[in-house]
Formats: structure tokens, sequence, C-alpha cells
């Protein structure tokens, strides 16, 4: 039921939120747009409400409502976006003279009855139930009550209405649910908790792949291309349907071609539409051109047309059936601000439709699946099949990657090339590989990521199951393609670098890494361990191996050995069966390269024999030999066909092995659960950040364009909230306020600047310790003052006086707002040397606990926490604690723009946050928020 009627409210409407829009995947895989009401829905709204049946009528009014009064329409539709807040789910139709419009299938809305709870009622179209819209909807209006304050949702729902009791059941909020009067009153808290965080995952897990599922699936492609060129020469939309045909002449696998604007003669085989009323026929039941187990009209569109007809031809994709759209044609984002907003028009004339975007600019996709192998890409000769998910961007390094595969003799099981990214990316990718059957490695190519933690998240999934290779481009992920909609980061470098660690994704530097990877990971089981057992063909080459090995990070077992040139087949059998004895090592590494005697072959058959027989990782390095060659092949006993990946040098084989066993280390390891310290306070923390933005920005701080720096008791009230203790201070100019302030905080005390430059700085006399007598801190007083005009000009300086901590080790904490990866933390230890050689390590909320513990560890100054040169061991659990609690801290509040804890003394037991910071600014909508929603 709704909320009172609020009309007598005097506060004006909120501007009308545009970050609300957004475009979901539902459960069937196909797509729609989710938007803010409007007024002018109100047509829109009474079509619904009489297209609904009396059942969903009744469910949602509590009786059999046919039709809307106009004052329930003009109510229904005239929100605030505040107080009274509703989004629907559109989807496109036309009017009787066939002019387009939004059709409504779906209404959430929500309508606040106190200042922290409101009351959400539910109405999804009969046509599109049993979807997951309700769900999708659940998320977006919780996301939008958070934003604007409220805490808790409550429900009045009908006992019969199970679907819609499900809905909140499933959402993985703690519910409570009483009955009363033959009605079922539902509350629950909108915080996001471990349980409907799993849940939003799993939904957008499963809808994502299904809506990858959906494209690479299709059987019948529909090729719309730009007619012939006329008398002008051909245009590049032009050599783009050209190369789809000849490529379909050339090999059409399993898939229909059917043409529409064919750019001249078409092959044999291929069906020719003379206009777009013939799609209509197409699509129609009892097709008479398809065969009794063909496709039933078409699946998949290929656009080569200009971008100034692309939106009207998506537009005429609609309501046949097409599950995606891929453009190859470019001139769209990379050609300035007017192709962005055609890019972005194209995507949401697709999405609103039901269809996905790849592209603009793609290469295509195809599959090997056999007997339904999909061609819809340029490639001119596809992949042979295998087991290798292959996505890249660009069609220029999808021709290069398709080529080394050729060479390699790498086989598939699909290729996606994206192109510009609009809108299918990776991580939908990597969310469909995760259970495809036929996919046993996945390797991406990323020249831009538009949603890190996303992808972190996905990636994170999904390698714990198959093993992920990536290649970045420009390392960093900061170098953005033209084309590329990409937001702005400020992240440290490594930043990147540490969370494909942290997701266990293996990195590889280049293309050709990327390809020696999948080859080992592709052809040969994961390592049991790290001990390499070394063969080569001289002492001097099996030393150069075992260097590399060992500098790589893998032990060298003892049963490596060496084969001289003129070593008999007896001889090789015995030393290579030694090798792979039980228990000798892990993996091996085989090189041969002859010097004088022509290499025989022995050795690759032996090794070849010996691997198969026992299932060890082997790679090898034989002069003549790459990819996966004939020679490095055997049997297994249990009859699979193993193939031993050669490589150009040992090097190459080594660095590509190492990399697959820290993948297979990782594979075995404990990675924790998400941090969730007790003694939290997130709503407190909202309520506090909330009224300090809303008060202002404080002076001096630039009018708010940095936002507002807390005081000292602003930051221990948000810190507290927190469960973290900021020791007190007291700020004094003269000395006898600062004896007056040692007497109330207690003996000894420290005296510190408040001036940024010098507060951590006692070798310039910006900080002194130990303090016990009132005559030596009015003397410390005088002489800062001295040191702080000289330095810095300011002739009456502030400084800070505090209680003496427990010694120990200082550290840093630090957390930031980005753009494009949202929350950060950082943790290192204090001084110059930190920061000069930025022995920092980094992390992408939310974290585990076993990613809180290997960030202590992994900087390079960490012995010093654990008792280096005789020191009392520090209390890293403690330390730990306060790294945890940042992390949610900074995953709670986007507004967070900037928080530094410097020092953290950390001792023998416990840790003092002796000072803090905090800037807060008003929250941007992150990328990866608690709501699914598509680029776009």
């Amino acid at each position: 039921m709704d909320g009172a009627d609020e009309s007598a409210d005097p506060t004006p409407p909120a501007a009308y939120p545009v970050a609300w829009e957004a475009d979901v995947v539902l459960r069937d895989g196909t797509t729609t747009h989710v938007r803010p009401i409007r007024p002018d829905d109100a047509e829109a709204i009474q079509r619904f409400q009489t297209g609904q049946s009396e059942r969903s009528a009744y469910f949602r009014f509590f009786a059999p409502v046919r039709r809307l009064t106009e004052r329930e329409l003009d109510r229904l539709t005239h929100v605030d976006h505040r107080d009274r807040v509703a989004l629907v789910a559109v989807r496109p139709g036309e009017d009787d003279d066939g002019a387009p419009r939004d059709d409504v299938i779906g209404v959430a809305r929500y309508d606040r009855i106190t200042p922290a709870e409101a009351e959400v009622a539910f109405n999804i179209a009969d046509a599109v139930q049993g979807k997951g819209l309700g769900s999708v909807l659940l998320e977006h209006v919780a996301a939008a009550a958070r934003e604007r304050g409220v805490l808790q949702f409550t429900a009045e729902v009908l006992p019969q209405n199970s679907s819609m009791l499900g809905v909140f059941r499933e959402a993985g909020y703690a519910l409570t649910q009483q009955l009363d009067d033959g009605v079922v009153t539902v509350s629950f808290d909108l915080e996001a908790t471990e349980r409907s965080r799993e849940v939003m995952a799993d939904r957008e897990h499963r809808a994502e792949a299904r809506s990858m599922q959906g494209l690479l699936s299709a059987r019948r492609v529909l090729l719309v291309g730009p007619g012939t060129p006329g008398d002008g020469p051909p245009t590049s939309e032009h050599h783009l349907a050209q190369r789809v045909l000849d490529a379909a002449a050339a090999d059409p696998g399993d898939t229909e071609l059917v043409v529409l604007g064919a750019p001249g003669p078409v092959p044999a085989g291929v069906r020719t539409l003379a206009s777009w009323d013939e799609l209509d026929e197409l699509s129609a039941p009892g097709d008479p051109d398809a065969a009794d187990d063909g496709p039933a009209g078409v699946q998949l569109a290929m656009l080569a047309v200009p971008p100034a007809d692309a939106v009207a031809a998506v537009r005429r994709l609609g309501g046949h059936g097409v599950r995606g759209v891929v453009v190859l044609a470019a001139g769209y984002a990379e050609t300035g601000p007017d192709g962005l907003a055609r890019q972005r028009e194209l995507v949401r004339a697709a999405h609103t439709a039901g269809m996905r975007v790849v592209g603009p600019a793609s290469f295509g996709l195809l599959t090997t699946t056999p007997g339904a192998r999909l061609h819809a890409s340029l490639a001119a000769h596809p992949p042979r099949p295998g087991v290798v998910g292959l996505f890249c961007q660009s069609a220029p390094a999808a021709v290069t990657l398709t080529a080394t595969l050729q060479r390699r003799g790498l086989g598939v099981s699909a290729l996606v090339s994206s192109g510009h990214r609009a809108d299918v990316s990776g991580n939908d990718l990597m969310q469909y590989w995760q259970e495809d059957p036929r996919t046993a490695v996945v390797c991406l190519y990323l020249e831009s990521i538009g949603n890190p933690r996303k992808f972190s998240r996905v990636a994170r999934r999904l390698a714990a199951v198959k093993p992920v290779v990536v290649v970045i481009a420009g390392r960093s992920g900061q170098v953005v393609p033209p084309g590329h909609a990409v937001r702005a980061t400020h992240a440290p470098r490594r930043l990147l670098d540490e969370m494909i660690r942290q997701s266990g994704v293996i990195r590889a530097e280049n293309t050709h890494q990327l390809m020696d990877v999948a080859q080992v990971l592709a052809h040969q089981p994961l390592p049991a361990g790290g001990r390499v057992g070394v063969l080569a063909s001289s002492a001097a080459l099996a030393a150069l191996v075992a260097e590399a090995a060992a500098a790589a990070g893998l032990v060298v077992a003892a049963s490596s050995d060496f084969l001289p040139p003129d070593v008999s087949d007896d001889e090789i059998t015995r030393v290579v069966d030694a090798l792979y004895a039980p228990g000798s090592c892990d993996v091996v590494v085989a090189v041969d390269v002859p010097v004088v005697v022509p290499r025989t072959g022995a050795v690759a058959r032996a090794v070849a024999e010996a691997a198969a027989r026992t299932g060890r990782t082997t790679v090898a390095s034989m002069l003549g030999l790459s990819g996966l060659p004939d020679e490095l092949a055997a049997t297994a006993p249990d009859g699979t066909p193993v193939r031993i990946p050669a490589f150009s040098t040992p090097e190459d084989a080594v660095a590509a092995l190492a990399k697959v066993v820290t993948y297979a280390r990782w594979r075995t390891e404990e990675h924790g659960t998400h941090v969730r310290p007790d003694g939290v306070d997130s709503r407190r923390a909202r309520r506090l950040v909330e009224g300090w933005l809303a008060a202002g920005s404080a002076p001096g701080d630039g009018g708010g364009r940095r936002g507002r720096e807390l005081d000292q008791d602003q930051v221990a009230d948000l810190l507290a909230c927190y469960g973290l203790e900021l020791w007190r201070s007291r700020r004094v100019r003269t000395g006898d306020e600062a004896v007056a302030a040692a007497d109330e905080l207690g003996w000894p005390v420290a005296l510190k600047t408040a001036s940024a430059a010098l507060r951590h700085r006692a070798d310039l006399g910006g900080v002194r310790l130990d303090i016990d007598d009132p005559a030596e801190l009015r003397a410390d007083v005088e002489r800062m003052r001295e040191v702080t005009t000289a330095a810095l000009g300011d002739p009456d300086p502030l400084m800070d006086v505090q209680s003496m901590a427990p010694v120990g080790v200082a550290c840093v904490v630090r957390s930031a707002e980005d753009l494009l990866f949202g929350p950060m933390v950082s943790f290192g230890l204090a001084g110059d040397a930190t920061d000069l050689l930025d022995d920092v390590a980094h992390g992408v909320p939310p974290l585990t606990d076993v990613d809180v513990a290997g960030m202590v560890r992994s900087v390079r100054a960490a012995p010093r926490l654990f008792g280096y040169g005789g020191a009392p061991p520090a209390d890293t659990a403690a330390l730990e604690n306060v790294l945890a609690r940042v992390s949610v801290m900074a995953d709670d509040l986007p507004e967070l723009a900037a928080l530094e804890l410097y020092p953290v003394v950390v001792g023998p037991a416990g840790a003092s946050v002796l000072h803090a910071s905090v800037r807060l600014r008003p929250a941007q909508q992150r990328a990866d928020a608690l709501r699914r929603a598509l680029p776009g």
C-alpha cells in the first residue's frame, strides 16, 4: 500500500536524479531501462495498470483496481525524488499511429513515513514476472533510499503474494515479518549485509552469463550493411560488410547468415532481404526457409552501417527476438562529444529493446562448439577448437591474437572482441565462462578497465575455479584509448597490480606471455608445488635454467640432471624416469639445444611419454620446436591426449611455468572472509557525514571545491563510529596553554607543530617527545615557535600537546575515494623512505582478513613489525584491526574523500592512533554500487 498523501509538504521537489537511470539485465538475459518516474508517464502507467491481471492488481492495491483515477495517477507520477520516490522499468513501444513511446513493465516506489523509514511497494507486469525484475527494482529503489537517508523499508503484502514475499526474503536482508488482520508486514534494514552482497552477486552472475549465452549460441545472424556504393567509392562500412560475406563464404560454420543492404554480390547460401519488412516475415513463426530444427527468427545482428544510421537500425531490430547487436563500424566516442552522445544513444536504444551491444569497432565474435559453431566476425580463418576463452577489445588486437593462435596451434572455445566496450565487457564474458563446460582457461587482453571493482570481484570468483590470464595495456591501466569511456583516476599506478594479485588473476606482461601462459594452462595440469626438475642438454645450460627458475621463485629439485650430446636412448630413458619418479619434483623444464650433434627427437619423445604417464606439469624449450608440436605429444593411460608446450627460449618457459605455479598455490590458499569488525555504527556515521556536508564547507578550504575538512573533535566522532579511538590532544599557542593542556591530559607529553609540512619531522624540530616538566615544555614551545617562524614565516604558529603513547613502530594508514576504483586503502611504515621508495601496500575494499594481513606483510619494511634488530615484535593483530576498520569505513562512506591516520604507533600490545585527518565531499555514484547496472 502507499504512504499517506503529503500534498501539504512545503519542501520543493529535488531535481530529477539522472544518476538513478540505469540499464539492467534480467534473469533471462534480456535488458531493460530503469529510471525515475516522470509526470508525463501518466498514460503509460494507466496502460500498464489496465493491462494487469485482476490477481496482480489485487496484490498491489488490495482491491481489483482496473483503472486509476486522475487523482491517483497524479499522485503516482508526481513525486519529489526525496520523500516520495518511484522508479519505472520501461521498454519501447508504439502508439496507434506508429509513433515511439515508453511502455512501463514494472514500478517500484517508496513513501517516507519517518525520517529513517519508508514504505515500499512494487508492481510488475504479468508478462515479465519470474524474470527477476522485482529483485532488480528492489536493489535500485533501496540504493535511492539510502542516498536520501532512509535506513529501513516496510511493506504490506498479502499472504497469497508469495512472489513478492520471496523477493524480500531472498534479497539477503535481515527481515522481520508480522501477520496482522490478513496482511503480512515486512520490515528490514537497508544496510548491506554479507548475505545481501552475495545474493546480488549471484543474481548478477546468472543474468549476465545468460545474456552472453544468448549471444554466443546464436544460429541465425543478420548482417545490416550500407547497400551498394553506387557511383562513389566504397566506404569503410562497405569493406566491413564485404569482409563478413567473404568470411561466411570461406567458412560459415554452423551459422545461417542473412543480409539486408548487401554491399555487392552475395555468396551462395546467404539469404538476402530486400527491406526491413521482410525481417518481420523472417521473425514470424512458420518460416518456410528454415529447417525443422533450425533457428526461429534472428538471434544476433551485425551492423556495418554509418554511425548516423545505426540507432535507427537498432530500433528496427527491437521486438524481433534479437538478443544482441555487433557494431563493426567506428565513428563514435573516439570522434568527440557528439560521437560519445551517439554511442550512448545507440546503447540506450539497444538496452531498452532488450539487446546487448558488442562494439563499436568490434572484430566480432565466434565460437567453436561442434555442431553450433558461430561465425559472426571479420576473421577470414577462424581459430581451431580448444579450451581457451579469449576476450579482447580493439579489432587490431583481435587480428594479432588470431594470427598468434594459428601460429602456435592453440585452440579456443570462443573469441569475443568488444571494440570500444560501450556495453559488453570482459566482466560479462568472465561471468559466462565460469560455468561454460567447454572453457577451461580465460584470457583477457584489456586496453582499458571501465569498472575495476567489479572486475576484481568477478575475476576473483572465476579464478577460484578456472585460471584467468590478463594483459593490460600500459600496465597501470591508466592509459585510455580513444573511444573508451572511462572515468578519470588519480589512483597510484601500483594499485591495479595489487588488485589483480588479490583477485588471483595471472598478470602477463604482454601478448607473447599471455599465449605462453595459456599454452601451459590449456594443455598441462595445475602443478602440486613449486619444486622444479631441470633437464638440459648440457651442464652449463642446466645451471642457467636453474638460475632462471630460482629467480622466478621456484625451488630447483635435486633430481635435476643433464644429458650430454652422445647419450644413448637407454640413458635418456633412465635420466627421464628418475626425473619423473614419484616425489622427485612437482614440475619439469626440459631444454634441448644441441650444438653439433643434430637433435634426434629421443629426448622429446621420452619427456612427452613421461609427462603423459605421470601427469606432471611440463614445459619445454627445444631447438626447432614451438607452440604445441606433435613431437611433444603423447597419450595418458586413460586415453587423454597430452601436449607439452614448447617455447622459443628457456627463460620464456620458466617465466610461464612460474606464473602457473603461483596461481596453483593461490588456488589452494585460504582467502578469508570479508572483514566486518564488531562495534561499527555505520548508521551514526552516515548521519554525522550527511550533517557535516549539509552544514557546508569549513572556512579556508577553497569554498568547498575540495570538500569539508573535519576538525579533530569531528574526526574523533567519526572514527569512534568504527571502533577507532583517536588519542586526545589540545591545540595551543603559548607555553602556559601547553602546560595547562599537559596537566589535563597527563604527563609526560609530546609537543608537535600543527603545520602539515613539519608535523612529522622531528629532525627539523617539528616534534618534541617525552616532555615531563613544565619548564621544559615552555622552553620547547618557544624553540618550536622559532623553528616554525623561520621555516614557514608564521609568527604565531599553532601547536598540539598530546600525552605520550606507548613506544612502538610508527605506521601510516590512508584511504581515498577514486572516481574509477572507488574506495582505496593503503598501508606503510612512517618515514621519508617509505614515501620516497613507494614502499606502500594498496587494497580495494571490501577486503578479507587474508587481504588485510597480506597488506601488512607485503611492504619491504615489514620486518620492523616482527622483531627486526632485536626489538620486541609489534602487535600486528591490533594493526590489522585498525586497517580492517578503515577499509570498512571507506567502503561504507563514498563521501570519505580522504582519510589519513598518521602516525599509528604499534607497540607490543595495541595500536595507538595519534593523529588523523578527514576530508569529506558529496558522494559520486560508484561504478560498482549496491545495485546491478550496465554501462551506458
